[in-house]
């Protein structure tokens, strides 16, 4: 039909998606590592001690959401391509 477009040409699909979840998982635990680090160092007067720590937190939350993610998407695209072989 025309201006539909179909499934087959929106090959890009999957890694638009793919570099947004992986940017979410980057960008977010960052983000609220720092404020809260430089929050609880205000609270306490201990710079930099509490912002280190929550930095070095999200760095762990944010290897562990990527590796996750990436075995997630590795399963996704091993049954897109089983089930691409069978048609």
């Amino acid at each position: 039909m025309p201006g539909q477009i179909k499934q087959d040409k929106l090959w890009w699909k999957p890694a638009i998606e793919l570099f947004a979840q992986v940017s979410c998982w980057i960008v977010f635990p960052i983000i609220i590592g720092l404020y809260l680090g430089r929050w609880l160092d205000e609270k306490y007067s201990s710079e930099p001690l509490y912002l280190i720590v929550c930095l070095g937190v999200a760095f762990l939350i944010t290897n562990v959401g990527l590796i996750v993610q990436t075995l997630k998407t590795a399963k996704k695209m091993d049954k897109t391509e089983k089930e691409n072989k069978k048609v």
